[in-house]
């Protein structure tokens, strides 16, 4: 159970915008306290949403053993739908930008400007629940497990999906010069291959979410 969770929660990870993010804010003139303040926007947004599906699933008993074929068609469901957004965002195809336009995004502008709440509301828009991180908390919430064994779990899955914000810190930290290397070179390759990362990341997870599910649905694994 813990390694399903753990491999949804690091799909959910491979976020391009994040390392993104990351990369930018530690080029900012007060790079640690930029990026602890975009970590904490982080871990609130993660915190608040685990807990509100975790609660929701306990109070519809799913984690109960005759709500098997609940349980797994909520995985199912969810697989199906990070099926669909993969398929869209493959059909739709990458959105082509004019490059003599700058972006107007919400997030564009606010990492212009980095400062404390600007980056808060970052953290919290950039870790604004995704299908997979969903998926992963479910896959905790309706495990045969402890309540204090399960938020061990969510912890980790938390720490996990939010990898890409506390892990260049720590880097950044030990080795300030070739983290920013590293990460102002990653840049241009993020922004090219990212929509790839992005539809991968949702057909790999929608393929196992949907497979466990069946699997669960049929009674094949219990």
């Amino acid at each position: 159970m813990l390694l399903d969770a753990a491999g949804l929660a690091l799909i959910a990870a491979l976020s391009p915008m994040a390392v993104l993010v990351s990369a930018t804010f530690l080029r900012s003139p007060n790079p640690h306290r930029t990026v602890l303040i975009y970590l904490t926007g982080a871990i609130v947004m993660t915190v608040l949403m685990a807990t509100i599906i975790f609660v929701v699933l306990h109070a519809g008993h799913v984690d109960k053993p005759h709500e098997r074929p609940t349980r797994y068609g909520v995985r199912l469901g969810l697989g199906v739908l990070m099926l669909l957004a993969g398929g869209y965002l493959r059909r739709r195809g990458p959105k082509m930008r004019d490059p003599a336009k700058k972006d107007k995004g919400l997030i564009a502008r606010l990492i212009a400007k980095p400062g404390g709440w600007a980056a808060f509301i970052v953290g919290v828009l950039v870790y604004s629940p995704s299908l997979t991180f969903i998926a992963a908390v479910q896959v905790v919430a309706t495990s045969k497990q402890s309540i204090t064994d399960s938020v061990l779990d969510l912890i980790l899955v938390i720490a996990i999906t939010i990898t890409f914000v506390w892990l260049p810190l720590v880097l950044y930290l030990l080795a300030p010069e070739p983290t920013s290397r590293v990460l102002n070179a990653s840049i241009g390759w993020l922004r090219s291959h990212g929509y790839v990362l992005t539809v991968g990341a949702l057909l790999i997870g929608g393929v196992l979410l949907t497979l466990n599910g069946i699997l669960g649905v049929t009674g094949v694994i219990g």
